[in-house]
């Protein structure tokens, strides 16, 4: 069956209208008898659209009538869609499977998204106008959102949703996928066990919080585990003895903000054996990397393009909160920081491990790096012979390496 484009909107409209009259005439309420109301009205146009235009028009409809979200609704459900960006009314696209696709879909109106945005704000007892036109929050579901008003997105008002996944990957996954070997799963499980201080450097999107999830299947049940997130993201559900902190903007009259290093700086009076902290951004890494040299195992990532990159990156956020001089710095950075890792996401969506170091020192000007295994022409992770040097961790957990 073909139909065109605006033959599909007329007829989509025409359910809207119907089915907007149907709930007001029977003064429907509940969301199950709303899409009662509208899977019948639009089967009576069964005749004119094919089973997936059916099924995707009475989505939008209900969407657009009882979704929080408006007509993207439909996207939020689509567990094989990752992120939602809206750039403007008409321009709507989705990761999935990896892959970026432009949805031939949009919103009425510009009205009608800064309509959805402004309601997403009021489910967050968040406030978004011309004065505050910038949004970042959570989700009930647990999917983070950007929002930006048109007063500063120039070609119209801008949405961004990065789903919330249920489910995680696992580090046996990321073996099967080849963004690990084996032999590195097991060097990872032997790090983290003794405890050593791993930092996961990468982009946008290049897998650094899945990697921190699937690192935490190796940390000893035993152990207190505090994790701080700006949003939460993390899941660590596997261990028993689990603090979940999260940061909170202020309200609208400025008040009740919680940063993060005020709750790293919090955490340590909880007896923590690991503090995991989400993603350092600012002036946090200073009370990041003193908890890391106060007895305390962690975890972390940050935005980075190479490894020597993003410990420039710390040293520049270190700074931005504390003034101290820079061998000061580098050597907080160089007694907190053990193992650094280095993730990418390539082009065809695909992530992968670039590289995993030994951070030993700092001689004065550069970093001491002792890369362990590194990528080859061919994208395959391969150990570059070089061997542990601070193995004092792995002895006191009594952990061989062999």
């Amino acid at each position: 069956m073909s139909i065109t484009m605006n033959s599909k909107k007329r007829i989509t409209l025409e359910i809207l209208e119907r089915s907007t009259e149907r709930i007001i005439e029977d003064e429907i309420s509940g969301d199950d008898e709303a899409l009662a109301a509208i899977e019948e009205i639009a089967f009576l146009y069964q005749d004119k659209l094919d089973l997936d235009d059916l099924t995707g028009t009475i989505d939008r409809v209900f969407g657009k009538l009882r979704g929080e979200l408006g007509p993207i609704t439909y996207l939020m459900k689509d567990a094989e869609i990752s992120e939602i960006m809206i750039n403007g009314r008409d321009r709507i696209y989705v990761e999935k499977r990896g892959d970026l696709y432009k949805i031939n879909d949009s919103f009425d109106t510009v009205v009608e998204l800064e309509q959805v945005i402004r309601r997403i704000a009021a489910s967050v007892r968040r406030e978004i106008n011309e004065m505050n036109p910038i949004l970042d929050a959570r989700l009930k579901d647990g999917s983070r959102v950007n929002a930006i008003l048109s007063n500063v997105a120039l070609d119209g008002p801008s949405l961004t949703i990065r789903k919330f996944s249920r489910s995680r990957i696992t580090i046996d996954e990321m073996v099967r996928e080849g963004e690990l070997t084996e032999e590195t799963k097991e060097f990872f499980e032997k790090l983290v066990t003794a405890g050593y201080n791993i930092f996961v450097s990468g982009g946008t999107s290049s897998g650094k919080t899945t990697f921190l999830n699937a690192l935490s299947d190796f940390i000893p049940l035993d152990e207190r585990v505090i994790t701080i997130e700006d949003s939460a993201e993390l899941k660590m559900d596997n261990i028993p003895n689990l603090v979940r902190l999260e940061c909170k903007n202020a309200n609208v009259t400025g008040r009740g903000s919680v940063s993060m290093d005020m709750l790293i700086r919090a955490s340590l009076r909880m007896r923590p054996d690991r503090i995991v902290v989400g993603e350092v951004r600012g002036r946090e890494v200073a009370d990041m990397l003193q908890a890391l040299n106060t007895g305390h195992s962690g975890m972390s990532t940050g935005h980075g393009n190479s490894i020597r990159g993003m410990l420039r990156r710390l040293e520049a956020m270190y700074i931005s909160g504390i003034e101290m001089p820079m061998d000061a710095i580098r050597s907080q950075v160089v007694e907190g920081i053990d193992i650094m890792v280095q993730l990418a996401r390539l082009k065809n969506g695909e992530r992968k491990v670039l590289e995993i170091s030994e951070i030993n020192g700092y001689d004065g000007k550069e970093y001491e790096i002792n890369t362990l295994y590194s990528i080859d022409d061919n994208l395959r992770l391969r150990p570059t012979g070089n061997k542990l040097k601070n193995t004092m961790k792995l002895k006191l957990r009594g952990v061989s390496l062999d």
